[in-house]
């Protein structure tokens, strides 16, 4: 197992890696793709590339980020889809990665469902939901469910009324416009700031990663900005990532000025209308349990939460933090529970300080 910063792989592995992606189709996602990690690397986030190998031949590939002896996936935390790229039948020794004095902890939130050697290290699953697409909105509808099919015809009339009261709607499925793209962050801050969300943009390193992937146009792999309006009115809009056949849904918004509209919608059926054009076949929706994605999904994979911990004791006090955390969600709520939360939000600082000691 060797440690090497993105800015250091040879031509060795940047083609190892390449190979190994396209040997496995788990590997499809836009996130595995090398030119991801490399536009994160250059947003002013260093990556390292873990790369395991058996003699001259190398065996897997790991993007991840370093903090302190903590090691997370490339992207974390916006990276929608984690883990190591091995080939066929080989595991990603894990557990060496680990061993070392570099690394003590591997934390993932998104790891790819199935990943040989993860298994111990799993603490949960989350459904991440998609949309077969092939054939575009009419192959789409004879997948959909129920009410995938009526929110899509839904979204027709409701385009139809945007255009009698608003003006025309206009559609562009991958547009290269970094003002739009402004105006697409500007209100998913504003959306953060209303629902009370953590700002994911606040970091300008993550403006700046959008942008640097807006301008990303190879033939495999690019950011993709789509944008609906009616009149001069932006209804809704999306920024995701391409890798072939596959579109990863990762920053969608609308103007709540116009909900009533249900834009998103209009928005999607667009998009899938489109997919054939684009070369697409396939739109992750990522994990979460949204009402419109349970609606408009044809199918679902699953993702993994956990941690991989170099001893026993550290696995010991992870757990007890993740019941202590549960126990605090569990009681928020209710009031009465209050001086117990205070107690427990304490007992979650002196784990959290043992733990960090055993890092």
């Amino acid at each position: 197992m060797r440690l090497v910063g993105l800015d250091a792989l040879g031509s060795a592995e940047l083609a190892a890696w390449h190979e190994l992606r396209a040997a496995d189709a788990r590997y499809d996602s836009p996130y595995f793709h090398p030119a991801f990690a490399a536009a994160v690397h250059a947003s002013g986030r260093p990556v390292t590339v873990a790369v395991a190998s058996e003699g001259e031949r190398i065996t897997g590939i790991f993007a991840l980020h370093r903090d302190g002896a903590v090691a997370r996936p490339v992207g974390w935390p916006g990276a929608d889809f984690q883990g190591p790229i091995s080939a066929p039948g080989t595991p990603f020794p894990v557990r060496s990665l680990v061993s070392g004095a570099s690394v003590r902890t591997l934390e993932f939130d998104h790891l790819a469902d199935g990943l040989p050697g993860f298994e111990p290290w799993v603490e949960s699953r989350r459904p991440s939901p998609f949309l077969d697409v092939s054939g575009g909105l009419d192959g789409y509808l004879g997948r959909a469910s129920r009410s995938g099919k009526d929110n899509m015809g839904q979204a027709r009339r409701r385009a139809r009324k945007a255009e009698r009261t608003l003006g025309p709607v206009t559609f562009e499925a991958d547009t290269v416009d970094p003002a739009a793209l402004d105006e697409l962050i500007g209100l998913k801050r504003a959306q953060y700031a209303a629902t009370g969300a953590r700002d994911y943009f606040a970091d300008p390193t993550r403006r700046d990663l959008l942008h640097r992937l807006l301008h990303s146009r190879s033939s495999d792999f690019g950011g993709v900005l789509s944008v609906v309006r009616a009149g001069p009115e932006l209804l809704a809009a999306h920024f995701g990532l391409r890798s072939e056949g596959v579109l990863h849904w990762w920053f969608p918004v609308y103007d709540p000025a116009h909900s009533a509209l249900s834009p998103g919608w209009i928005l999607l059926r667009e998009l899938v209308t489109a997919a054939p054009g684009l070369g697409i076949t396939r739109i992750d929706l990522g994990r979460g349990e949204d009402e419109y994605k349970r609606r408009a999904k044809t199918g679902e994979t699953y993702v993994c939460q956990g941690a991989v911990l170099r001893g026993p004791v550290a696995r010991a006090v992870r757990r007890v933090r993740n019941n202590a955390v549960g126990t605090a969600r569990n009681t928020l709520r209710d009031t009465r529970w209050a001086p117990a939360l205070r107690r427990a939000r304490r007992a979650m600082e002196t784990v959290r300080r043992s733990e960090d000691g055993l890092r």
